[in-house]
């Protein structure tokens, strides 16, 4: 069993106002933390892995790549496909926190560099 506590993980600002933490890993999932400071985005990207994730603070506005919009707020899920356009922008005015899950693992993801 893998065990891993986000006080004892490296956060690493990958673009402004974005926040990332690999937590644990296995064989066909990982968990990643994320806090987004207000006013911070993520630009549209896809990934092969399927990402599902539970906002516990803030609210996430997901753009699709057709320009449709979808607003996660607290204790609210969501689930990507693999190869889906998407971004994602804090657009209130307290962080935006919660965990993705990933599969296949994303134990290496390029903002880790």
């Amino acid at each position: 069993m893998e065990h891993v506590s986000l006080d004892e993980s490296d956060e690493v600002e990958v673009l402004d106002g974005v926040h990332l933490a690999q937590l644990a890993a296995g064989e066909h999932t990982s968990v990643q933390h994320f806090r987004i400071e207000p006013g911070a985005t993520v630009p549209m990207h896809s990934h092969h892995h399927e990402q599902s994730g539970f906002v516990s603070g803030g609210e996430a506005t997901f753009i699709l790549e057709d320009g449709s919009e979808l607003v996660v707020t607290p204790g609210e899920s969501y689930v990507l496909a693999g190869d889906e356009p998407h971004s994602v922008e804090n657009r209130g005015d307290q962080p935006l926190e919660g965990v993705d899950i990933f599969s296949p693992p994303r134990t290496d993801p390029d903002w880790a560099e």
